[in-house]
């Protein structure tokens, strides 16, 4: 990479945190701020071990979003809309390690 790439990406980054425009191009994703654990669950038909055990999650983060006493954070919510969405997919992505 050449010196003047790396000059041009620091400005963008100092750009960037003095709240300016740089070149790049912001995405924005919108998380769900909500997600039904409990149905997500269910419908794959699965214990709350055996869901946590597959997607990386543990048993008590199961139960306590499921009762309602804790809400996932925002990257949990998004790999719970990618399972409720598209479960076999998830499972083969982290399938391939």
């Amino acid at each position: 990479m050449s010196s003047r790439k790396i000059l041009d990406g620091l400005q963008d980054a100092l750009a960037h945190a003095q709240g300016e425009k740089g070149r790049g191009t912001e995405r924005r994703v919108k998380v769900a701020t909500q997600v039904d654990v409990r149905a997500i669950r269910q419908r794959l038909q699965l214990t709350q071990q055996e869901f946590a055990d597959r997607f990386g999650f543990t048993i008590a983060a199961i139960r306590h979003w499921e009762q309602g006493s804790r809400v996932p954070e925002a990257s949990a919510r998004v790999l719970l809309t990618l399972i409720a969405r598209d479960p076999n997919y998830v499972l083969e992505t982290l399938e391939m390690e």
